[in-house]
């Protein structure tokens, strides 16, 4: 029953940012993300209180991403080429799919935000991952045990949003995608053993 419900708001939360994308968010109704997704208003909102609270739900969206990701890393590589590898197909993911207006209404959201705020969740996708990679990587040499993996998958979050919410804050004025290639390595070259 677990799968069909995740299965379900995940059809909602895909419809919902493939049609935020095409036709913009205020141009986008409840309607039509259910018509899309192929679900119920009723499921609509068992899942979501309203249009907004859809924007949250971006992280997860993310994590389908990561889950996908996850599938095509060599683990016999070093396990820092692997995390740099994540930020720059997650970057060009959203580059080339999520409105920058809509990224940048997640990060003022997450701001505002009391209580549970989806950029944190430690049970998503992306924690997971990390976490797997970071302590492979110092188990194998190629992180440093001077950190915890846990401190060291903090850091690196930190350093993602950074990225992304600079890009944010220049309107997408230059490449993601490309300026994570330029900075992530350098931000990681710290955390090589």
């Amino acid at each position: 029953m677990k799968k069909s419900s995740n299965n379900t708001k995940s059809k909602i939360v895909s419809a919902a940012w493939q049609l935020f994308y095409e036709q913009g968010f205020d141009s986008t109704s409840v309607d039509e993300i259910v018509r899309v997704s192929g679900t119920s208003k009723g499921s609509f909102y068992h899942y979501f209180d309203s249009k907004d609270s859809l924007i949250g739900s971006l992280a997860y969206l993310f994590d389908e991403k990561y889950t996908e990701l996850e599938k095509t890393l060599d683990y016999s590589k070093n396990a820092v080429d692997n995390m740099i590898y994540l930020t720059r197909e997650l970057c060009m993911m959203i580059e080339n799919t999520i409105d920058i207006e809509l990224l940048s209404r997640l990060y003022a959201q997450q701001l505002s935000k009391r209580g549970e705020k989806e950029l944190l969740d430690r049970s998503r996708m992306y924690y997971r991952l990390l976490k797997k990679l970071v302590l492979l990587g110092q188990e194998r040499g190629d992180i440093t045990r001077k950190k915890s993996s846990a401190e060291i998958v903090r850091l690196y979050a930190i350093a993602e949003r950074a990225l992304l919410y600079d890009w944010c804050l220049h309107g997408g004025e230059y490449s993601l995608t490309e300026y994570s290639a330029t900075v992530m390595p350098l931000f990681l070259s710290g955390l090589r053993e």
